[in-house]
């Protein structure tokens, strides 16, 4: 799952893909799916709260 993590990181638009439902990720359950989707969306809202 490290290695699914680090590929998404590097590769954004898959993210953007995942949340749409136009991908999944193959070998990961809907709720490893979701948690995954989740942390992104919570790095983003940190990253945010830094810069302003």
């Amino acid at each position: 799952m490290i290695n699914m993590i680090q590929f998404l990181e590097q590769n954004p638009s898959v993210v953007s893909l995942l949340k749409e439902n136009k991908a999944s990720l193959i070998g990961i359950t809907e709720l490893e799916q979701k948690a995954i989707l989740d942390s992104f969306d919570e790095e983003l809202c940190i990253e945010n709260r830094l810069w302003n």
